[in-house]
């Protein structure tokens, strides 16, 4: 048991990607604790009785202390401090409570975003950055919702470039306050907040500095509430900063820290992010597979259908893989948590360096669990038919809330680049050898291929040599793009992208493998039909789509006789046998069916 614990710890982030990983090894949802499923319960009883009756009013915001209020009532349960220490007026969860969390609340439309801004990107800053007077100030009063929090970083003209802002700060005559002015935008939760946490430059500084700002220190003013597409009922706002007193003792850790604990914060959102949209995603098909139950065409309820039940599988199969891999990648953070904690690291720089770590799988987890919220509520609204379109039913708030996900916490497209940079970046330094994994790869694409049977015994034995091949086969491509381009494959967004697919869908289809192969080792094959029907279409879904980015990306820079060596390699390593999806899907469809919810 401790050689399993050890290696367990020794995983490096990134390293999913030429290193085999035991079910063993992973965490999954069907381990939650009994202690664990009842604060879901609180959370989804919440939602039930505080927010669902009032959606239409939060969205109208013409209350706009309904928000507030509601925040002030999560704060009494103690959910807004599930990751501040006990010490601090919290309940020092664990990261997977607090992942269980974020993803229940996720399906709570705009009152997520309020909650989520407040105690993520709103309140960590200060509790990971923060020195002892300031925590002991803000952190208790944030936790139970006294004040609430606000994170100043965008402005006009710097969103992705965050490192562009023009906020500026200069020091006082007699050196006790710092004077902000300046202007953000897109402010979650600014309309209410007491607390800024606001990024600005001091004099000439090339890097931001962060800084604790109160609303009672004066000189902010704000623009209207902002109409959006979605989210209606979240506060956003534009924030002025004009002349704005802030004592010197209100800088949050070092002058010039500001970038660095915006992207360390942002790790934190992205993943936060990703398993909140399955929260969302859970909830659609429930609505959707009781209103397909409910609706009769041609004489039968549309939930007969072949087309809806493809749909229902689907959908269920890429939240149940999505979830798979989030809470693979959340074990991996809390277990590096321990390990930095074990050599003497405090916490919150353990919290910290365990989030930097798994900055790759945090990128990852935040395109998949947006994207899948999307394709969700997408079939949704096709469920729904003409009603789907109606602004009457469920599926419109749904469809435009979900919308933003893909530009929270950094685009998709900068996060599927960031995926690749910060791989390559690691092989660099050497943290992560992936040089001779892709010299092995190459090596293999000149050699003869083994149509050998090898090792098929156990669960999933052919499918883990798929992934095997999958892996190789991003690794290829990978490979190849960096010796082609060099230092000036930045450059090569649409190559990046694709690349990045690739990664993606592999770590998503191994987690989803790995998931199955644990339950049925706890439960039995028999027991778990299901789970390995949507491993295994889920499985046949990333092969394909991996098949067409490689292909994208290959053609992108490879000619003549290596474009012909390469395709064919990329043929070879996706490769799948033969499955009936269609049975495969029907069997799953037919269960969520059968219980009127998402059941997984």
């Amino acid at each position: 048991m401790a050689t399993a614990v050890e290696t367990k710890k020794a995983i490096k982030g990134g390293e999913f990607l030429i290193r085999e990983t035991s079910a063993h090894d992973i965490f999954i949802p069907e381990e939650f604790t009994e202690e664990q499923r009842m604060i879901a319960q609180t959370c989804k009883d919440f939602l039930k009785q505080e927010v669902y009756p009032r959606l239409d009013e939060i969205d109208s915001m013409k209350h706009p202390e309904l928000m507030p209020n509601l925040l002030d009532k999560a704060g009494e349960l103690g959910l807004l401090g599930t990751s501040v220490p006990q010490e601090l007026g919290g309940f020092g969860m664990d990261f997977n409570s607090t992942m269980l969390v974020a993803e229940v609340l996720g399906a709570g439309h705009s009152f997520a975003v309020a909650i989520s801004a407040h105690t993520g990107i709103g309140t960590l800053p200060i509790l990971y950055y923060g020195n002892e007077a300031q925590k002991k100030k803000y952190i208790p009063n944030l936790a139970s919702g006294k004040w609430k929090a606000a994170y100043c970083l965008t402005e006009p003209d710097s969103g992705s470039d965050a490192n562009s802002g023009k906020t500026k700060a200069t020091l006082s005559a007699d050196g006790k306050h710092y004077i902000l002015n300046g202007q953000k935008m897109w402010i979650t939760n600014g309309g209410f907040a007491d607390v800024y946490v606001v990024f600005a430059k001091i004099d000439n500084d090339k890097n931001l500095t962060a800084f604790i700002v109160e609303k009672a220190f004066g000189g902010i003013t704000m623009n209207e509430e902002e109409k959006k597409m979605g989210i209606k009922g979240s506060s956003t706002r534009q924030i002025f900063f004009n002349d704005c007193k802030v004592p010197v003792e209100n800088m949050l850790s070092e002058r010039e820290n500001g970038f660095k604990i915006a992207v360390n914060i942002l790790n934190i959102g992205r993943i936060k992010l990703g398993v909140a949209a399955l929260g969302g995603c859970k909830m659609t098909v429930s609505t959707a597979v009781r209103y397909a139950k409910e609706r009769k065409q041609f004489g039968t309820s549309i939930a007969n259908f072949g087309a809806i039940k493809h749909k229902l599988a689907e959908m269920t199969t890429k939240i149940f893989a999505s979830e798979s891999a989030h809470y693979r990648a959340s074990q991996n953070i809390e277990d590096a948590y321990h390990a930095f904690i074990a050599s003497g690291v405090d916490s919150s720089q353990a919290r910290l360096k365990s989030l930097e770590e798994f900055a790759i799988e945090c990128a990852i987890m935040k395109v998949h669990g947006s994207e899948v919220l999307d394709f969700v509520v997408d079939e949704g609204v096709q469920i729904y038919g003409g009603m789907g379109f109606s602004a009457e039913g469920p599926m419109d708030r749904a469809y435009r809330d979900a919308r933003i996900n893909r530009i929270f916490e950094g685009t998709n497209e900068i996060n599927r680049m960031l995926t690749i940079d910060m791989l390559l970046k690691r092989a660099m330094k050497g943290t992560l050898d992936l040089m001779a994994p892709a010299m092995a790869v190459q090596k293999e694409l000149m050699s003869v291929p083994d149509f050998g049977s090898g090792d098929d015994d156990g669960v999933f034995a052919k499918e883990k040599k798929v992934i095997a091949n999958l892996k190789k086969a991003g690794l290829m491509a990978a490979g190849a793009a960096v010796q082609k381009y060099m230092m000036k494959l930045s450059e090569e967004q649409e190559v990046l992208m694709n690349l990045a697919d690739m990664l993606i869908e592999g770590y998503v289809a191994e987690s989803c493998l790995l998931r199955v192969e644990k339950m049925i080792s706890q439960r039995g094959e028999a027991a778990c039909e299901l789970e390995k029907a949507m491993a295994m279409i889920y499985l046949h879904h990333a092969v394909n789509r991996a098949a067409e980015a490689g292909r994208e990306a290959i053609s992108a820079f490879a000619e003549g006789d290596e474009l012909r060596l390469m395709l064919m390699g990329l043929k070879r390593f996706t490769k799948i046998d033969p499955y009936n999806l269609k049975e495969a899907r029907r069997k799953v469809a037919s269960h969520v069916i059968e219980k009127g919810e998402y059941p997984f």
